[in-house]
């Protein structure tokens, strides 16, 4: 099982070149950014991890900037997107952002998608809350036919477009692994439907558990591979017999959280996190 660690880039947090190299230097395998491109001062839209939502949600960089700073202090470290808001991104220069990102990294990124939560947010960009995961497929099923194919072309209900170039292609092939945030029957397909991975924010152990068998029996049942369905944990606790359990399930990564706060309360936490791995690695 790899580790990584996810923090949200704020104009406030430690920066993105720098986190990513105490990162690496600690030897996690990898490195996330949430992102959100504003949120709407109405708060209509419940957060779903309590009643009052914490600052760095309107404090994000801009993701691919964010990453692409990350990437370039580094040499070995993976920075993922977690998760990108697809439904509020046009997929052409999506598709274009993440080929070059890939591109210019050498193949070290990792695509972390989700529907999202935020209605308003989303209705800023033109997308309908109700009709969120149909454009999330069909964006990332035209991407995918960007990335792979030299003369490309999608015609669906909400992403249409006759033959186009776009280059670079990205260095992994056949593109940068695709991972589905999560929960539930309909997410467990959506991921085997269209994606290389899953990456749940793990509850209850037992219930994460049951979870991760019944997405290998759906991706047999589908005539994919289970075992090609990569499992990232995000968020994971510092719990070395917890991520142990992980571990025996066939999780890929756990992704450690740390807060967006400035260095001198950064590092002692990154420190506490590699103690943990080195305890792991030692006795697994």
């Amino acid at each position: 099982m790899d580790y990584g660690i996810v923090m949200f880039a704020t104009d406030y947090a430690l920066r993105p070149g720098e986190v990513a190299r105490e990162v690496e230097q600690r030897g996690f395998e990898s490195l996330w950014f949430p992102e959100h491109t504003h949120i709407p001062t109405s708060r209509l839209s419940p957060w779903p991890g309590g009643a009052a939502l914490p600052k760095e949600y309107s404090h994000t960089h801009d993701l691919f900037i964010a990453l692409s700073m990350a990437a370039a202090a580094t040499t070995t470290l993976k920075v993922g997107s977690g998760i990108c808001l697809v439904v509020e991104r046009d997929p052409i220069i999506l598709a274009k952002e993440v080929a070059t990102l890939d591109f210019l990294s050498r193949g070290r990124f990792l695509f972390g998608i989700g529907g999202g939560w935020n209605a308003e947010e989303m209705a800023n960009h033109g997308t309908d809350f109700t009709q969120r995961w149909k454009v999330l497929r069909e964006r990332v099923e035209a991407m995918k036919a960007i990335w792979q194919q030299d003369e490309a072309e999608y015609h669906g209900a909400t992403v249409s477009f006759d033959p186009l170039w776009s280059y670079p292609k990205p260095v992994q092939k056949p593109h940068p692994p695709v991972y589905l945030g999560g929960h539930g029957a309909k997410a467990l397909d959506r991921v085997v439907r269209y994606c290389d991975g899953w990456m749940p924010i793990p509850m209850q152990s037992r219930a994460l558990l049951d979870e991760i068998a019944d997405l290998r029996r759906r991706a047999a049942a589908a005539g994919r591979d289970p075992q090609s369905l990569a499992v990232t944990l995000y968020g994971v606790p510092a719990d070395a017999d917890r991520l142990r359990e992980f571990a025996a399930a066939g999780v890929t990564r756990a992704i450690f959280a740390l807060p967006p706060v400035a260095r001198d309360k950064a590092l002692p936490l990154l420190d506490r996190y590699q103690s943990v791995v080195t305890e792991l690695r030692a006795h697994p």
